[in-house]
């Protein structure tokens, strides 16, 4: 159905962030009648049976409604264009519509528990007929396949808040089936166990609730990029043979599709800096055409022409991967003088590395004094990645 009405409402573009923005509130849309539609299903089938877990079943699936209306009105604002107070867009408002769904979320929860531990301490008669079953029923599949639209098209926009849409989704099937089971349970021994189910579901929105919240503020706090786009602007960039090396990337994020990175080439010391900055403009364009985002190279001239420069570097990262593969360094250079040679680069350390800063550069220290002498100074600091 998704699929169906995605041909014929969107049209193919080159402009990503008009497809997102129509995924988005076609999605929006349908989870809108779709939540609208259980509501009505469920509160009839909670009203004739007199089960406050089928209730409570309902009201999840209006809120839901009401989250789907964020949803769309997120999508919607995050398409708007650059302006004088936002030059960068405004893709964040996703996160926070995304944000906000997961606090409806949460809340949600909190009510359902309420309630469902004053039926637990007032229990009450429950009746189970074959029409409350059908709509039960019909509620798992519909939820069972939005979850299913909702992942796959969150998959292909990369949407946190179209992936907490689809978490909901498999809550909301996870929770209809314990009410289902329930009742079917009570009608055949007489047990009253509709509050405990009613806890039970409203547990389940809560969990789904924090698990929303937490893909949402990720992107918001400043989560590190996929390890795959890492992956491809490196190949990108070190697929010109006249860049050396390449550190210090820095990804900014202005929410989906509105990316800019930053980053520091090495290039050849002895080169035409004319030709070389053409080329580095070059990497630039590919990095733009090919990843979709913005890209500015800083260019750090290193020296290759030397054969002891490059045989102390050489000498240099041995002695670095001896401490540990996940060590690497960059801007190297050579400075000599009348009693002393000054070995001047950075270490890049991953994130949570096991040596602090301090044990690390006496390591280092330790390392070139036993290779190099006493006539050899070290001159670095330590950067921290998640490359």
């Amino acid at each position: 159905m998704v699929t169906l009405l995605a041909k014929i409402f969107i049209k193919d573009s080159e402009d990503k962030i008009k497809q997102r923005e129509a995924y988005g509130m076609l999605c929006g849309v349908i989870g809108i009648l779709f939540n609208v539609l259980l509501f009505i299903g469920k509160f009839l089938a909670g009203t004739l049976s007199n089960s406050i877990a089928i209730t409570a079943d309902a009201f999840n699936n209006l809120s839901d409604a009401g989250s789907s209306i964020v949803t769309l009105l997120g999508f919607k604002l995050a398409g708007a264009k650059p302006d004088t107070e936002h030059p960068f867009g405004h893709g964040r408002i996703e996160y926070v519509s995304g944000l906000v769904v997961a606090a409806a979320i949460l809340l949600m929860g909190y009510e359902l528990v309420r309630d469902s531990i004053g039926k637990i301490m007032h229990p009450e008669e429950t009746e189970f007929t074959l029409l409350v079953a059908v709509i039960l029923i019909a509620s798992i599949l519909v939820k069972l396949y939005m979850a299913y639209y909702n992942r796959a098209i969150g998959k292909k926009l990369d949407s946190a808040a179209m992936k907490a849409v689809a978490t909901d989704s498999l809550s909301d099937t996870a929770a209809t089936t314990v009410v289902l089971l329930a009742s079917v349970f009570t009608h055949f021994t007489g047990i009253k166990i509709d509050g405990y189910c009613g806890l039970v579901v409203g547990l389940l929105v809560g969990y789904a609730g924090f698990d929303a919240a937490r893909e949402t503020l990720n992107p918001l706090l400043g989560q590190p990029p996929a390890h795959e786009f890492v992956e491809k602007i490196d190949e990108i960039v070190m697929s010109h043979s006249e860049v050396c090396g390449m550190h210090d990337l820095i990804v900014h994020d202005y929410g989906p599709g509105r990316q800019m990175i930053s980053l520091h080439a090495e290039v050849p010391a002895e080169g035409n800096i004319l030709e070389l900055h053409d080329v580095i403009d070059n990497i630039e364009n590919e990095l733009r055409e090919t990843l979709g985002c913005e890209a500015t190279i800083h260019m750090d001239p290193v020296v290759t022409s030397d054969e002891h420069v490059s045989e102390t570097k050489a000498a240099m990262v041995s002695l670095i991967k001896a401490i540990d593969e996940d060590l690497s360094i960059h801007d190297f250079r050579m400075v000599s003088g009348g009693t002393h040679t000054n070995l001047i680069f950075d270490i890049l350390a991953p994130f949570g590395f096991r040596l602090t800063d301090e044990e690390l550069l006496t390591e280092v220290l330790q390392s070139v004094h036993e290779h190099f002498g006493d006539n050899y100074y070290v001159v670095t600091k330590i950067d921290h990645s998640y490359i």
